[in-house]
């Protein structure tokens, strides 16, 4: 059993120094710290009236009957709600239907509310409104404590977070505060019919298998979740939530990190994930050149251009558009995948896909185990053909 203070919520009354047996406990710069002559006996755990002190032990006998409902985390930007945060709530919706609960959205920033019919048109049945100046847009630390105050109170069955670099650095400040644990960079969410336990699938050992983690015993159930994996629900005008406003109470400390500007990176980097047509090469393509195909059809058909992890080691394609485990997730309205075998950490990001049109000659490749047509053939025929078919089909409109 582990033993620790949360810094942030150490009142220094130095309670805990004189519950301590062994003299474990003292007091630095006003905050109790653990040394290794503690046994973790709990003593401490048990006299701390601001519950700064936690145990890993008070985690694993959590009573799970007090915990209901699904929250996703939104994530806003630029004035308008990230997409993520649509497939956050898309996936939620399922997993709150298989448990018979509520889908709560939680919205934490300086003015959010305008917000909450999204979230309800979206699929939330509740939508926790949290407002205050100090809530700014990359600050996790204010962000962390709201969160963290409010899934006290509620005692939520499952967090959700979006795996951007926002979320990946929210959630695990979350999940430590509140003593539970955190998987992430789930690429399926699902929920146990007998146990009820949430079901969190991310990919393992490097992407050779899909591993599938639950937290029986502990709550809330946490996870980061890939952007472009899960779908969004169509939007449903007019559906209503039950909108709630919670309390911040936010702390000086929470302020210790300031943004003083945000800028737009000088290089534009590309975001598959809201692309609605994407053709992807891999290693049968063989080269940049063959690349250029690639692009030209692309052009035609008004797509953005992606590829493996091969792709992006051999120099043929930009890191920014790699697509798989290790690059972006996507969920587009058509994949065309050319010579792409089909390993799982490829497929781990592009499964999502509405229709996935391969072209391999390998008749045993693994990506025609998940695609809607599969194409037999070389790529350096088939393209071309398609590629005047299409320019064909214009002229004549």
């Amino acid at each position: 059993m582990a033993v620790w203070v949360e810094k942030d919520d150490c009142a220094g009354c130095e309670t805990c120094v004189e519950a301590c047996p062994l003299g474990a406990i003292s007091m630095r710069d006003g905050l109790a710290i653990i040394d290794e002559k503690c046994n973790s006996c709990g003593a401490c755990v048990e006299s701390c009236s601001t519950g700064a002190i936690k145990s890993d032990a008070a985690a694993a006998k959590a009573d799970t009957s007090q915990y209901r409902d699904v929250w996703i985390v939104a994530e806003t930007r630029h004035g308008r709600v990230r997409p993520c945060t649509l497939e956050l709530l898309g996936c939620g919706r399922g997993l709150a239907n298989a448990l018979d609960q509520r889908l709560c959205a939680v919205l934490a920033g300086k003015e959010v509310k305008g917000f909450a019919a999204d979230m309800a048109e979206h699929g939330a049945d509740v939508v926790y409104v949290m407002e205050d100046a100090g809530l700014e847009e990359g600050r996790t630390l204010p962000h962390a404590r709201a969160i963290t105050d409010a899934a006290r109170e509620k005692k939520p069955a499952v967090v959700l977070f979006s795996a951007t670099p926002f979320g990946r650095e929210l959630a695990p400040r979350v999940s430590r505060r509140l003593g539970t644990g955190l998987t992430a960079d789930c690429t399926e969410l699902g929920i146990d019919g007998a146990t009820k336990n949430l079901l969190q699938t991310r990919p393992a050992w490097g992407g050779n298998l899909m591993a599938t983690i639950y937290s029986p015993d502990s709550r809330p159930q946490m996870s980061t979740v890939r952007p472009g994996v899960m779908k969004a629900l169509p939007r449903e005008p007019g559906r209503k939530a039950d909108i709630v406003g919670l309390k911040v109470n936010l702390k000086a400390e929470d302020a210790r990190l300031q943004v003083v500007e945000l800028k737009k990176g000088l290089r534009k980097k590309v975001d598959l994930t809201e692309a609605k047509i994407i053709v992807s090469g891999g290693n049968g393509v063989g080269s940049k050149e063959g690349f250029k195909l690639l692009e030209e059809l692309a052009a035609v058909l008004g797509a953005e251009v992606a590829g493996t992890r091969i792709a992006v080691e051999e120099g043929w394609i930009t890191a920014d558009r790699q697509v798989g485990q290790t690059g972006q997730s996507v969920c587009p309205d058509l994949y065309i995948a050319c010579g792409i075998s089909g390993a799982i950490q490829h497929r781990s990001g592009m499964a999502g896909a509405k229709t996935i049109v391969a072209i391999n000659t390998d008749p045993n490749a693994p990506i025609f185990q998940i695609a809607d047509i599969a194409v037999n053939a070389d790529l350096f025929k088939v393209v071309p053909e398609l590629i005047a078919a299409l320019r064909a089909r214009g002229d004549e409109c």
